[in-house]
């Protein structure tokens, strides 16, 4: 049997293994639909064996081989999407170019178990590899159209989010230079400013220092000591209220809420998925932090409401430098941030070996779920700089 009609004929069989082996690259806990999982491999597939096919002069080859494949103008080709919606998903280089490197494998290893076609097997093959190879450049083009894409929105957002506090903090500034210039009550308002500006841009470079540390591979550390759960809620609340005054909180808490935690790295998870909640939920429904205690651990979830997080979006929620669009429906948008805001809470989570987790619905609104054990052996322990 000829390659292409190999490929074609035993579609599904293929189809099989490539998502076997896309789901052996996921991570601990992240989740795929089949499909999601196949993602645009039957047309990777169908037209590796249409280019198997087709007339090739040796000139052509050369060509191939070098890569000089010409793609119209405007031409996005199964594979590249496939590069630009596995960047998406969160596979990094590496996977994207061991799935390509699999479907060699499966398609040939199955193909010659048999039979094959021996007359012209090493041609078909040749020409296999060349469309195989070629696929794999336009999806690794694509991915890394997309990384740039990324860094060029992040460092955007950047700008922007900076910008808008460092003016707030200038105005502020000239105002209360000129004090006799102000009216009555104008001096307080300014020195608020500046406090909000200045908490939101140290937010922003903590945040940052927080990222460019588990990029180097050095995790967050943590000092867990004897703490109450309640108490770390309460502050984060706090917090949270002077900042948005006009949000309404509600905290609710039962069971044995003491253990032993890193307090100060736990006010800021609950800082970061507070803060997530008021820019995207519902601003006239009301933001809730329950705390609820078992018989060895402690679970903590942040609740809004609001238009829910489709799963794609979900999937994909605590990947660093993903910007998910406000959800809060029918009001003015707020901009995106950082997106680094919930990848930090999950480290920091993780480091106190607990898990986290996310689930929206149009019934139950968006909720943030972190499950820490009550007393637990630290990941990576380290003194806090």
């Amino acid at each position: 049997m000829r390659l292409s009609s190999f490929i074609t004929e035993n579609l599904e069989e293929l189809l099989v293994e490539w998502e076997a082996f896309a789901l052996s690259l996921l991570a601990p806990g992240q989740k795929m639909t089949s499909l999601a999982l196949r993602d645009h491999a039957t047309q990777i597939l169908l037209a590796i064996a249409e280019d198997i096919e087709s007339n090739q002069s040796d000139l052509e080859q050369a060509y191939k081989s070098k890569g000089f494949v010409p793609i119209a103008e405007a031409t996005r080709t199964a594979a590249m999407t496939h590069g630009a919606l596995r960047h998406l998903a969160g596979f990094d280089l590496r996977q994207l170019a061991a799935e390509f490197r699999a479907l060699r494998a499966s398609v040939l290893r199955l193909w010659l178990k048999r039979g094959g076609d021996n007359g012209t097997a090493f041609y078909q093959m040749t020409r296999f590899n060349e469309s195989i190879d070629q696929a794999l450049a336009e999806s690794i083009a694509n991915y890394s159209d997309e990384v740039a894409r990324s860094r060029d929105t992040f460092l955007a957002i950047l700008g922007h989010d900076l910008r808008s506090p460092l003016a707030a903090i200038a105005n502020s500034s000239l105002y209360l230079s000129s004090p006799g210039m102000l009216p009555a009550g104008a001096s307080l308002d300014a020195v608020r400013r500046i406090g909000r500006s200045s908490a939101k841009m140290s937010s922003l470079i903590r945040d940052l220092l927080e990222y460019t540390r588990t990029r180097l591979g050095r995790g967050i550390p943590i000092s867990p000591q004897a703490s109450s759960m309640e108490q770390i809620c309460r502050i984060a609340l706090d917090e949270i209220r002077s900042a948005h005054p006009e949000r309404i909180f509600r905290l609710e808490t039962s069971g044995e809420l003491r253990g032993h935690f890193d307090g100060e790295r736990l006010q800021q998870v609950l800082s970061n998925l507070l803060e997530n909640a008021v820019q995207h939920g519902a601003r006239s429904e009301p933001i809730t932090l329950r705390a609820y205690g078992e018989a060895d651990k402690v679970t903590v979830q942040v609740r809004n409401h609001g238009r829910p997080i489709p799963p794609d979006q979900l999937q994909v929620i605590f990947d660093p430098l993903v910007q998910i669009p406000s959800a809060a429906a029918g009001e003015e948008e707020e901009a995106p941030g950082l997106g680094l805001g919930l990848y930090i809470a999950r480290e920091i989570v993780q480091m106190h070996g607990g898990t986290m987790s996310a689930e929206s619905s149009d019934r139950d609104g968006t909720v943030f779920s972190a499950r820490l054990p009550r007393n637990q052996a630290v990941a990576a322990q380290g003194a806090r700089p």
